[in-house]
């Protein structure tokens, strides 16, 4: 053994897979099981019978709202959306270079929320910070899709709830109601999930000590990846290709000859039925059509053909299938899908802060040294 080997029981596994690397209160994911909560309460009842806005304070405070308290949470998200003038200019102008949503919103989250510390700050002045950069989130994401549809941005409207606001500035219009209940489902179902890059990034930038706009960025930057937040569009253009259910197999079987993977099933948990899923098909079935009936049809064969080639492994639908479909009858434009993940997520990344704040640590793990020794 030489002076860099470590003893084996103190070496991480690759990608820090299942690893624990903190205590939290937030939630869980328990993937054998198919199950995850917000908590302790189950996640997917909370979706479907909860608006985000109770969701988001459940996750945020610790407590499930209701009647006044509900109402005065959702007046004080609705109150924190506008931009300031600069920021709106800066979005305006971003919006016209061709940059990505996520890094538009980068740039915006680090000149609205607070720059202060969170090392410097007491927790009702840290969970302030991290309210308004819930709130302006679809702000910001909803003027960059308006601009680059030609037209002009559109202000928030406190009346409005979380959900269907966002669809309001991002589509131009009030959206129907069926449509809104279904895409606040889809938030509620997204905006904590374990452990996750995105969220462990925003810990350990929080740890330091830094602003909640500089952990929410770090965090930005890592939902971004195609393998974290971006399969929903591309489930999108996977129904698109194949068409016809008939040549569902036949194109999977193509896609998996050429070394690709296939958008919508696998998922590095769940070795059960994902329950996001299961939840956005209901919603899908409830809003109906040609597309969702050509979805669940392939679906089932690209299952039973993934059960087929691949006997040893437990292949389950992830959340992102049927989220681009849910999406897409909601009327989001695909460029749209990843920033409504995030107008979501952004809610687990603020529990997790304000819990990495209240008690913290710096995050400082070791590597093992792999290069020749001199």
């Amino acid at each position: 053994m030489n002076a860099e080997t470590r003893p084996a029981d103190n070496i991480a596994p690759a990608g820090l897979k299942g690893l624990v690397v903190a205590d939290t209160e937030v939630g869980s994911v328990r993937g054998d099981e198919g199950w995850y909560h917000y908590r302790g309460w189950n996640a997917t009842e909370l979706a479907r019978d909860h608006s985000f806005e109770a969701v988001a304070h459940l996750l945020l405070a610790g407590t499930l709202p209701t009647g006044a308290a509900e109402e005065a949470f959702r007046a004080e998200l609705a109150a924190a959306r506008p931009l300031t003038p600069p920021a709106a200019e800066l979005v305006a102008s971003l919006a016209l270079t061709g940059l990505p949503p996520m890094t538009i919103l980068r740039s915006v989250m680090g000149m609205i929320v607070d720059p202060r510390p969170t090392l410097d700050l007491d927790p009702a002045e840290r969970r302030d910070a991290v309210t308004r950069a819930i709130a302006i989130t679809p702000t910001v994401l909803g003027a960059v899709n308006r601009i680059r549809s030609g037209a002009e941005p559109l202000t928030p409207d406190e009346s409005l709830s979380h959900s269907a606001d966002y669809l309001r500035m991002t589509l131009g219009q009030a959206p129907r109601p069926e449509h809104a209940r279904a895409v606040e489902t889809y938030l509620c179902l997204t905006a904590d999930h374990g452990f996750n890059a995105s969220t462990f990034a925003a810990r350990v930038i929080t740890s330091t000590g830094t602003d909640v706009g500089g952990a929410i960025i770090g965090a930005l930057a890592a939902l971004a990846g195609p393998l974290h937040g971006g399969a929903p569009g591309r489930v999108l253009d996977m129904l698109l290709a194949i068409g016809h259910p008939d040549n569902a197999v036949d194109w999977v079987a193509a896609e998996m000859d050429a070394g690709r993977k296939i958008m919508g099933f696998g998922h590095a948990v769940y070795r059960a039925a994902d329950p996001r899923s299961e939840t956005l098909r209901a919603v899908a079935l409830e809003l109906g059509g040609d597309l969702v009936d050509r979805a669940t049809e392939i679906e089932s064969r690209i299952l039973d053909y993934l059960a087929e080639r691949k006997p040893d492994a437990v292949i389950v639908t992830n959340v992102e299938y049927y989220a681009g479909v849910v999406l897409h009858l909601a009327g989001l434009p695909q460029e749209a899908f990843t920033p409504t993940f995030t107008t979501s997520r952004v809610v687990g990344w603020g529990a997790h802060l304000l819990e990495q704040a209240a008690n913290n640590k710096i995050m400082r793990p070791s590597a093992r040294y792999t290069g020749p020794l001199h």
